[in-house]
């Protein structure tokens, strides 16, 4: 018996792949729309996001849908990889009509990883492309694995204390006054705050809270080294203006389930697509569920992040 899929893909029309170096300790993951793009925006919260595209989302931005988003490691020098998935979509003939030729949409997020394993590691434009290429409606693996191969969280104490973030990835739904409404996320988690558990517990991390232990040495984390990026979709139709606004509610989730949160060294990116296939939903309760996506997203990372390679 098949097992049940209780990841993004199984919202309909997404796709996920990934590339992983596990020596280097770093990767990406590449999440693949419906050939026709999907209706998009994010959320950008901190200091220092990382981003290639990021301005594109904005509502006001002419440009609706994108065809495929990328969450990288590497920190801004894993950006190049997006370059290898506009290829793969170029050559698939996937793009934004322009009149002389179709242009894809790919942005991208990254964390910052390089102090995690090799400094020198990182996703380039083939690891893209192979992340693109290896892409399918199967369920999202999950862990060490891609974006999330070098994440950690729990970073407050500096390297003590600190534990493996990883990606992770869920889906919410319920019955709704339409009919089903679900929506899908996908989270890697590289934050300075712990991880809580479903009852507020400390899941990951070092769980004393900053300044609590005086055993410890003051430390402060460094701005461009922690971020948590999130995705999420569905396939109930929104526009534009509508997407920022839950990516607007993916980031509150964040703060129910990482504490503490957006910290002055946080550079987190929540990204909401919408590949409008279906009827509009309850907007209250699709964004109910794109928090509750989130927090389990967020808790599946770190919870498979222990899990043996």
């Amino acid at each position: 018996m098949t097992p049940e899929n209780t990841t993004l893909t199984a919202i309909p029309g997404f796709r996920v792949g990934h590339w992983t170096d596990l020596a280097g300790q770093t990767g990406c993951t590449v999440i693949l729309c419906p050939d026709e793009g999907a209706v998009a925006s994010a959320s950008f919260i901190g200091p220092s996001p990382g981003t290639r595209e990021g301005v594109l989302l904005s509502p006001e931005k002419t440009v609706e849908r994108i065809h495929a988003l990328l969450l990288t490691g590497g920190s801004a020098l894993g950006l190049g990889a997006a370059q290898g998935v506009v290829e793969v979509l170029e050559e698939r003939g996937v793009g934004y009509e322009t009149g002389f030729a179709r242009v894809p949409i790919v942005p991208a997020a990254v964390i910052y990883d390089l102090g995690v394993g090799s400094s020198s590691a990182r996703p380039r434009a083939e690891h893209g492309a192979a992340a693109a290429l290896s892409a399918s409606s199967d369920p999202v693996t999950r862990g060490r694995v891609g974006a999330g191969t070098g994440a950690t969280v729990g970073k407050y104490l500096g390297g003590q204390g600190a534990a493996a973030g990883g990606l992770g990835s869920a889906v919410a739904g319920r019955l709704g006054r339409l009919g089903n409404v679900s929506v899908g996320a996908i989270a890697v988690v590289n934050a300075v705050g712990d991880v809580l558990d479903e009852q507020g517990q400390v899941l990951a991390g070092p769980g004393t809270g900053p300044g609590h232990d005086p055993s410890h040495q003051p430390f402060t984390p460094t701005p461009v080294e922690n971020t948590t990026l999130v995705a999420v979709v569905t396939g109930h139709t929104l526009t534009k203006s509508e997407c920022r606004r839950f990516a607007d509610a993916a980031q509150t989730a964040l703060g129910r389930v990482i504490h503490p949160s957006h910290t002055f060294w946080d550079g987190d990116s929540a990204f909401m697509l919408s590949s409008c296939a279906l009827p509009p939903a309850d907007p209250l309760l699709l964004g109910t569920l794109v928090q509750e996506a989130v927090c389990a997203a967020v808790r599946d990372a770190v919870r498979m992040a222990r899990q043996p390679q």
